[in-house]
């Protein structure tokens, strides 16, 4: 059985809002703890709770049906549990929760956009999506990636292109984007995804939703459909993306793989000091971050100050060399894996960039440098682009070593120096890019490869919307000033349609990343708690989606 992937575009702008389910016998915009505590009380049935959202969730995507009968099948038996034990299957007691398209799910296909891999249904639930069903989560929905999940927009040849919830023009992120778009859209409780790069933050920034990123080794990747099996060197990290940061964020944490593959760590709650030290920065060093994302991290670190807590701003001195690790080492094979399994596909254009420097004859390579460096006045195009080549295992193991530095310089000139107990950062240099934007600009995601790098665990919360009376660009704005990227910044700020338009991007969400201590993921989603509620109310969460926001492309 072949399993279609949730593509989220957006609804006809002109269905009134009275017609999209949202209140009556199960209100959409209840939260997951809401739903086991009503199913509880026997106002709502598992089956209930699922009928709403499966209506939610087929209106965000009208084409096709998903994995709707096996899930109500599951809500079923649920029920008939609950009615014969007076027992939930806590903590998830009929919660529909959807997934991201490369976990395995039995009977169904896990494609992540490969015409070649349809029509290949997988045998076995991945750890994961068990662990959810055992905690009596229904899962109900797969989500869209974009093509080889190695890019942060989210459309493919099988399953076409998925949209920002607020603005179509703009994409939702990647590579867990149909699970931000769903979510945003109140079409699922909760959801799980992956992050190797920002899969998980760029999509939950955009879209206006809460996401966590843990160490990579807290939740088993047994069973998720890889481009690449065996790239260990950067691992991919597996957590959730919800509506409120009190949803499922802490379910991947709680059980041990069976497997045996992940750190044995249950989930354990911890207590946090009363007054906690945050270090902040505005930008990266590589890119000048947008008006709209320096203010998403200054009302952060405001609203922080107000309640006692200590805010500090520091450089990041890192992120530069982090970057050149990653770019080395996800290039050491030239991409050739991951590119296999085209097979009769057409590439997306948002791989161009990514993918260049290996199909480039070495001296070809060394010109484009030359010329960006010498005529063009960018010196961090060329530190970045040279670094494209397919590698030896001498250099793949020189390039781990430099990782394993890179790692380790941090912890000595950020964690140990300054005493943080989490550090406020920008989630990218901009609140969004327009369809195609990933093409010559995938350098944006070096603000959140910094802590794959370094295997951090990260949160990311909404925090304001992109704001055209507050958030233009400053008329003293010079490009590349200070070693940053000419190129990358004129592309993103300059010239007669440059990506960053505060008018045109008004009211697209704009969150921030909270990072941590690898292995203090429990004291992230703590001060994520924390973050979330010095900010205050301020227009997200279930029930804060309007499709009449939506425009029609």
């Amino acid at each position: 059985m072949s399993s279609p992937s949730l593509s989220c575009h957006s609804p006809p702008r002109h269905l009134p809002y009275s017609y999209f389910p949202r209140r009556g016998c199960c209100d959409v915009t209840s939260v997951a703890s809401e739903i086991v505590q009503r199913i509880a009380k026997g106002e709502w049935t598992s089956s209930e709770v699922l009928e709403a959202y499966i209506a939610r969730s087929a209106i965000a995507q009208a084409k096709v049906n998903f994995l709707y009968e096996d899930a109500r099948k599951q809500a079923k038996e649920l029920d008939a549990e609950f009615a014969s034990t007076k027992t939930l299957r806590e903590p998830f007691h009929g919660v529909p929760v959807s997934v991201k398209d490369n976990y395995q799910i039995e009977g169904y296909d896990a494609t992540i956009g490969f015409t070649a891999w349809a029509n290949n249904p997988g045998k076995k639930d991945a750890c994961v999506v068990a662990q959810l069903r055992a905690a009596g989560a229904i899962i109900f929905v797969k989500t869209n990636v974009p093509q080889t999940m190695l890019v942060f927009e989210c459309s493919n040849p099988l399953w076409g292109r998925t949209t920002n919830p607020w603005n179509n023009k703009y994409t939702c992120g990647g590579s867990s984007g149909g699970e931000g778009a769903l979510l945003a859209m109140d079409g699922s409780a909760s959801g799980i995804g992956s992050d190797i790069g920002g899969s998980l933050r760029i999509p939950a920034s955009y879209c206006g939703v809460y996401s966590l990123k843990p160490t990579a080794e807290r939740v088993s990747s047994i069973g998720t459909q890889a481009v690449r099996p065996g790239f260990e060197v950067i691992r991919s990290s597996h957590g959730s993306l919800t509506r409120t940061v009190n949803c499922s964020a802490k379910l991947s944490l709680a059980k041990k793989d069976s497997s045996h593959q992940n750190v044995p760590m249950p989930y354990h709650a911890v207590e946090l000091p009363s007054k906690l030290r945050f270090g902040y920065y505005l930008s990266d060093g590589m890119m000048e971050s947008s008006p709209a994302c320096k203010q998403a991290v200054l009302e952060t670190v405001s609203a922080l100050r107000k309640q006692g807590h200590e805010c500090i701003e520091f450089t990041s001195p890192l992120n530069t060399s982090a970057m050149e690790v990653f770019l080395g080492l996800a290039s050491s094979d030239g991409y050739k894996k991951m590119l296999s399994h085209l097979d009769s596909d057409p590439m997306e254009d948002s791989l161009f960039l990514v993918t260049l420097g290996p199909r480039l004859p070495s001296f070809v390579r060394k010109l484009a440098c030359w010329i960006a460096k010498t005529f063009l006045g960018d010196s961090l195009f060329p530190r970045f682009f040279s670094l494209a080549w397919e590698k030896s295992v001498l250099e793949f193991t020189d390039f781990t070593d430099q990782r394993n530095k890179v790692a380790a310089a941090w912890y000595e000139q950020v964690w140990d120096k300054y005493g943080f107990d989490g550090i406020i950062a920008p989630v990218q240099s901009l609140p969004v890019i327009p369809h195609g934007g990933a093409t010559y600009l995938s350098v944006l995601t070096a603000a959140t490869i910094m802590y794959n790098v370094i295997d951090s665990p990260v949160g990311t919360i909404p925090v304001m919307r992109v704001n055209p009376d507050t958030d233009n660009l400053s008329t003293d704005f010079v490009v590349g000033a200070s070693g940053r990227s000419k190129m990358f910044e004129t592309r993103m700020y300059l010239g007669k349609n440059p990506v960053y338009d505060p008018k045109a991007m008004e009211g697209i969400p704009v969150g921030v990343q909270l990072v941590g201590k690898k292995w203090e993921d429990e004291k992230v989603l703590a001060m994520m708690h924390v973050v979330d509620a010095a900010l205050g109310p301020r227009g997200f969460g279930p029930g804060s989606w309007e499709p009449i926001k939506t425009v029609l492309i």
